[in-house]
């Protein structure tokens, strides 16, 4: 199943791994439609975030996870140690906090560039928090 991600003037397909991260991407299936604020990531390197921990995400099992995504990744956070979230890596990321190093649930793969991951990075990084929907 393929997303729309809207962020500003720019959207982006994002593909669900509905086999690797099942009952990861139900959860994250349940946001939708989303409208939040994409903002820079304050600790893990180059990649960009939205905060959800507003949200009821129930118990989600630890599947598919990792602490090192690849540009173009998004993660499924539900607050094992930190607040909820949605990561997307623009380039080299190591996922952290204040309480250290964190296991995202990859749930997606953003279709994007190498260049247009590199721009949203550095115009959350210039610009500030940017506005992002997501739906079906």
């Amino acid at each position: 199943m393929t997303l729309t991600l809207t962020i500003g003037d720019e959207s982006y397909a994002m593909t669900l791994l509905e086999d690797e991260a099942p009952e990861s991407v139900r959860v994250f299936r349940s946001l939708l439609p989303l409208e939040s604020e994409l903002m820079h990531v304050r600790w893990s390197g180059y990649a960009v975030w939205v905060n959800i921990d507003d949200e009821d995400l129930g118990d989600v099992p630890r599947e598919n996870h990792t602490v090192y995504p690849s540009r173009g990744d998004v993660l499924l956070y539900p607050g094992y140690r930190n607040e909820q979230e949605i990561l997307i890596a623009c380039g080299p990321t190591c996922f952290k906090s204040p309480a250290g190093e964190l296991a995202g649930n990859h749930v997606g793969m953003l279709d994007a560039t190498r260049e247009e991951l590199a721009a949203l990075e550095v115009r959350t990084l210039r610009d500030g928090v940017q506005k992002i929907t997501i739906t079906e």
